[in-house]
């Protein structure tokens, strides 16, 4: 009877959804150091809708102009796909940026949402700046048991290539 007790106790606490397991926040974070001043890095990345400047996995982007909480932007990624960006948090004087997705394509990105943020820092001379992205997301499909494509590893591994392309093709756009 004392078990049969313990048994119904631990049900009533820990709920059958406790045994289920969704999915859980993956990061992304990748840095870069650039041979210019922050100044000029910021330049290259400040206008939110301009990505497409001088990241080479984005064919077009459109943006609305806004830098403020709600400014958003269609990306167009070089195989056709899009996602739509809109932006949280605006600092010209701290050089950064954080903005989520607003519109998800998990043919774009295997992620079903993310949030990012961009920050140009002064490197460790006047002549350098580091550039860093990081990230948290969940995978693109978020039940319990996803197919291999839409996995917290593809996701992952989705958005550190993201990252690492941007960050390499900025430094080619700036110091060149």
């Amino acid at each position: 009877m004392k078990q049969l007790l313990i048994i119904l106790f631990n049900f009533l606490i820990f709920p059958v959804a406790a045994l289920a397991h969704g999915p859980t926040p993956q990061k992304a974070k990748e840095s870069i150091t650039i041979e210019a001043p922050a100044d000029k890095v910021w330049n290259a990345v400040k206008q939110f809708g301009s990505i497409a400047d001088w990241h080479d996995d984005i064919q077009k982007s459109e943006g609305d102009g806004k830098h403020e909480s709600g400014g958003k932007r269609t990306l167009t990624f070089t195989d056709g796909e899009q996602l739509v960006d809109e932006l949280d948090y605006y600092s010209d004087e701290n050089r950064e940026y954080s903005y989520r997705l607003n519109k998800e394509n998990i043919k774009a990105l295997p992620v079903s949402s993310y949030s990012i943020e961009l920050q140009v820092a002064p490197g460790e001379s006047d002549s350098s700046s580091i550039v860093t992205l990081k990230s948290r997301f969940y995978r693109g499909d978020t039940g319990n048991t996803p197919p291999e494509h839409l996995s917290d590893e593809a996701a992952v591994k989705a958005m550190t290539q993201y990252f690492k392309n941007g960050l390499a093709s900025l430094k080619k756009v700036v110091e060149n």
